[in-house]
């Protein structure tokens, strides 16, 4: 696990910097070691800080996590406590994914989160997404707000969590995007939602434009307003479906954000100027796991282009067997 070695006299500025780009890793302690702070980072993130030293921590000392399940473990039966699928924090509101047999105690476990998370204004119960534009089927269990601004890698987003979607597990991918733009790159963003790929991009490089394209409306309008409460200028936000306005031949990269967007391969491509990345996006069951890799090379040979693969990974698990997983591509 990766640390960098600092002087006393230039932590705090390291530190603010590491929290400013995404790269201290939040699940360790920042330590002293003499006259020298440990403080923790992600691995990916040495090249930010080529000036100091990036050490390796055999023994780093973890934060004390509350998690729900530890909080509820002398409130409920076992088996309703395996029934508690997710949990996260979106601003200042509780989501929690529960089972069959954790729905009777729906308000009691709501109270708890309420009780040992001071800040959290509302819990809302997930119950999936609907059609293509995902949008959010909740319950509210406790509280009386919907509405809440959540801050990540120093963006802000505005959402109603009754109408977008907003995911916390992919945090690391966004800001790694973000930090794959080169200077002056032109990117669209073709499933913007309310800015989840486009804000950190034009918060943390040096983009020229944004081209960001969402179909539903209610989305939309909060893009709108995070460009505005992010003071972004270099973003071009479009309304309607990528299959007809997205616009062609313009793009350096091409972020595919949307988990079922095989048939929108095509589009993107023909967004690239010539030549160009994309980030191709999937659900997929792990015993096929190169499936997505396949698609995109495919598309690639039908239309001409030589294609290499950058990279492929997985962002993170999506449903027991399947797993979120991201290629990016280069097309010449």
């Amino acid at each position: 696990m990766k640390a960098i070695k600092v002087e006393k006299s230039k932590a705090e500025e390291v530190r603010k910097l590491a929290e400013k780009i995404g790269a201290k890793d939040k699940s360790r302690l920042i330590i002293q070691d003499g006259e020298y702070v440990i403080i923790p980072i992600y691995n990916g993130y040495e090249n930010q800080f080529k000036e100091f030293e990036i050490i390796i921590q055999d023994n780093p000392v973890f934060k004390k996590k509350r998690d729900l399940k530890s909080i509820l473990k002398n409130e409920v039966p076992r088996d309703v406590l395996l029934d508690v699928h997710s949990f996260k924090i979106i601003g200042d509101i509780a989501m929690v994914k529960l089972g069959k047999n954790a729905e009777k105690y729906a308000e009691l476990i709501a109270n708890k989160i309420m009780e040992a998370f001071p800040r959290i204004k509302a819990v809302w119960q997930d119950l999936g997404r609907e059609g293509m534009l995902r949008k959010p089927n909740v319950r509210l269990l406790a509280g009386k707000k919907s509405e809440t601004i959540h801050k990540e890698h120093s963006c802000l987003f505005k959402l109603d969590i009754r109408k977008v979607m907003f995911s916390v597990g992919n945090q690391y991918e966004k800001l790694r995007i973000a930090n794959l733009v080169r200077d002056g790159e032109v990117v669209v963003d073709m499933f913007a939602g309310i800015g989840y790929f486009t804000i950190p991009i034009a918060n943390h490089s040096k983009a020229e434009r944004i081209y960001s394209i969402e179909i539903n409306p209610e989305a939309y309008t909060y893009l709108l307003e995070n460009l505005k409460i992010n003071r972004i200028r270099n973003v071009t936000p479009i309304l309607g479906d990528s299959k007809y306005v997205c616009p062609e031949g313009v793009a350096n990269r091409v972020v595919m954000g949307h988990l079922f967007a095989e048939s929108f391969i095509e589009v993107a491509i023909n967004a690239l100027d010539e030549k160009g990345i994309i980030h191709y996006h999937e659900s997929v069951p792990e015993r096929i796991i190169k499936r997505p890799i396949e698609r995109v090379m495919r598309v690639a040979k039908r239309m001409g282009k030589n294609c290499k693969i950058l990279n492929f990974r997985k962002v993170k698990n999506y449903s027991p067997g399947v797993v979120h997983v991201v290629v990016d591509a280069e097309m010449t």
